[in-house]
Parts: structure tokens; C-alpha cells; sequence
């Protein structure tokens, strides 16, 4: 009996241990996200920071076409959109580098801002993406690809931030380096598919 009892405890334990390994490295969400279900959704530019040569425009594509492809929103507002409506509202020019620059510098986001954002595009959340990781690296004789993003689903009316989450992943290689550009696409939808809706 005491045998069976262990035996079945550590099973218990392998597949908590287990399905721990798939999850995202970080993930939280706001209080009140379960009535929380945007229809129209913005995915503002993304800021690749360090990244850019390597990331440019192929992350704001990559993170667009993963969500269009999840079939979740009726419209989505690619970054691509939102510079082309930037061009000529300076308003909106002035919201949205606002909007990302406290974000990011003291982590606060603006309820007006976002509101003006998301009345002048017609969304209802916008989606902030940064891109952590994108490059070859080496660790003792390892050579790997990493990437990782950091995301956060803001409801655009309040400025919340509804949904944080930031993952990376590496993959090890020989003599044939990996496309980047296909493992971050595993890496951000991976993310996204945790995130609410």
C-alpha cells in the first residue's frame, strides 16, 4: 500500500513538473479579465530597442499575422496602419509615442492617452510588444538562436493593462544557424496563445 501511495504521489508531482515546462516564463492578469473581450484590437509598433537591425519591421509583421491568424478579433490594426494615420494626425502622433514612452520609462499607462488611441482607431484593446531577444549567442561551446518578447494587452478605454506576460526561448544548432525570424515567430505564438480574449 505505502508503495502505491509513493507511486502514485510522484506520478502526481512528474506531471505538475511537467506541464510547468510549457508554460510562459511570466504571465499575469488583471482582476475583472474574465468580462474583459475586445473585439477590434491595435497592435501599436513594435519597439525592437536593441534588436532593431536584426528585428525592423519583420516583428511588427510577425506579431500581426499571429494574431489575425487566431481568428479572436473582427478587425486588427497593424503598426503599419497606425504610422500611415500617424503621418497626418499629429494628435495621434503625439498619443501614441506618448502613450509607449510612459509605458516603458515609468511603467504607467496612461488612461487618456490610451482612450484617445483607441476612439481614434476604433479598437478596443491595444496590444504593446517589445522584443527581448533576437540574435545568435554562445554559451561555453553551445551556439544557440534565442528570441522573447515582452507583451501587454492594455483595454484601451481605461488604460488597463489587462494581460503582461514576457517569455524567451533558445534552440541550439550546429553548422546551420536557425532562422530567427521562424523561431520568434514559435516563441510570440506561444505567447500569444495565452493570451485572454
Amino acid at each position: 500500500m505505502r508503495v502505491r501511495v509513493s507511486r502514485v504521489i510522484f506520478g502526481a508531482l512528474l506531471c505538475v513538473v511537467l506541464a510547468a515546462c510549457g508554460e510562459l516564463r511570466f504571465s499575469k492578469v488583471a482582476p475583472g479579465i474574465g468580462e474583459f473581450h475586445p473585439e477590434k484590437i491595435c497592435v501599436l509598433p513594435v519597439d525592437a530597442g536593441v534588436c532593431k537591425d536584426e528585428a525592423g519591421d519583420i516583428a511588427d509583421d510577425l506579431i500581426v499575422d499571429i494574431v489575425k491568424g487566431k481568428g479572436w478579433f473582427s478587425t486588427v490594426v497593424s503598426p503599419k496602419e497606425v504610422a500611415k494615420l500617424m503621418e497626418n494626425d499629429s494628435r495621434l502622433r503625439d498619443a501614441v509615442t506618448g502613450y509607449l514612452a510612459k509605458l516603458e520609462t515609468v511603467c504607467f499607462s496612461d488612461p487618456e492617452m490610451s482612450r484617445y488611441i483607441g476612439t481614434a482607431l476604433n479598437v478596443d484593446a491595444l496590444l504593446v510588444v517589445g522584443v527581448d531577444f533576437w540574435n545568435y549567442t554562445t554559451q561555453g561551446d553551445d551556439k544557440l538562436a534565442k528570441a522573447g518578447f515582452s507583451m501587454s494587452l492594455v483595454a484601451a478605454q481605461k488604460g488597463e493593462v489587462m494581460w503582461k506576460a514576457n517569455h524567451c526561448d533558445t534552440t541550439d544548432y550546429k553548422w546551420f544557424k536557425p532562422d530567427l525570424a521562424a523561431f520568434a515567430r514559435g516563441v510570440a505564438k506561444e505567447m500569444i496563445s495565452y493570451m485572454p480574449h
